[in-house]
């Protein structure tokens, strides 16, 4: 007894009621050196962290620039006021403060700086 056409269609069909979550996927120029999940709240560092990669960091809080990034796609948005950490002229060139940062969406981010 073979298959009606309606259930091979019904089966064929891949789930589409849940989106994708969201990805951050770290690089150093054109190589892929992880990815993971994006988890609200987290982050660019604790992001890096879950997947395998150390990002360097000092103060935690934005000051010091030690763990500047460049943001190649995607959204982290910056606070109202720049940190110490960040100029205009940087934020221009896709800087993000690794250690203050969180992706919202897919992000792509290479962990050079952009200077």
């Amino acid at each position: 007894m073979s298959a009606s056409p309606a259930s091979l269609t019904a089966d064929a069909t891949p789930e589409t009621d849940n989106p994708p979550s969201p990805v951050i996927r770290f690089l150093r120029g054109p190589h892929l050196l992880g990815q993971c999940a994006v988890n609200p709240g987290e982050t660019i560092v604790e992001h890096a962290e879950a997947c395998g990669i150390r990002l360097p960091t000092n103060c935690t809080s934005g000051t010091c620039g030690t763990c500047m990034v460049s943001l190649i796609l995607g959204e982290v948005p910056l606070p109202e006021e720049l940190p110490p950490g960040l100029d205009d002229w940087l934020v221009e060139e896709g800087a993000r403060l690794g250690c203050i940062g969180k992706p919202r969406g897919d992000v792509d981010i290479d962990i050079r700086p952009p200077i």
